[in-house]
């Protein structure tokens, strides 16, 4: 399950709300996704049922991310407040970075531009963000947790650095969660 706290097409329903639901109506495991980068993230969707989980936007900063370099700085300076979600109009909201081409498709999307100019306007618009790095014209896809990402590391030592964080937050946890 993805919660709307997602970088990429996100849906309605948090994390928060939308796991312990999947999770109460299905006996198939379950990931968890969205506003997760860090081992309270991961012991969290744990306990809310969820038997794993896929960390997206952290992993935007791993040193094998191929992304353009200003994609990565994109992530690594972001706030709290530092992503938007465009495209609700169309039935396909997405999550990026504030920049120019979000505020620019945000302000179409709530004018009287016909639908397909929209859909035009987004047409290559996140290869732009990953191979040029564009910062005005491309889309960086984020999600709201890029505020927790603060460095480039390797992969396995995000995911060993999660897997630390999380061990003594588990300890004491339900049975059903180890």
């Amino acid at each position: 399950g993805e919660g709307c706290e997602s970088g990429g097409h996100i849906g309605e329903l948090t994390t928060m709300a939308l796991i312990p639901q999947l999770a109460d109506a299905t006996d198939l495991p379950l990931l968890a996704a969205g506003g997760i980068a860090d081992g309270r993230g991961f012991a969290a969707a744990l306990m809310l049922g969820a038997c794993g989980v896929q960390m997206g936007t952290r992993f935007l900063a791993a040193y094998e991310c191929t992304i353009h370099r200003n994609y990565k700085d994109k992530i690594l300076e972001a706030g709290d407040r530092a992503t938007v979600v465009t495209g609700a109009r169309l039935g396909h909201p997405v999550r990026s970075i504030k920049n120019q081409f979000a505020r620019d498709y945000l302000k179409a999307e709530y004018s009287d531009i016909a639908d397909q100019d929209l859909e035009k306007m987004a047409e290559g618009v996140l290869k732009i963000a990953v191979t040029e790095g564009d910062v005005k014209k491309g889309c960086f896809l984020a999600g709201q947790i890029a505020a927790l990402v603060r460095k480039e590391q390797p992969a396995g030592e995000i995911i060993r650095e999660v897997i630390n964080e999380a061990e003594p937050l588990l300890k004491g946890a339900p049975q059903w969660v180890k």
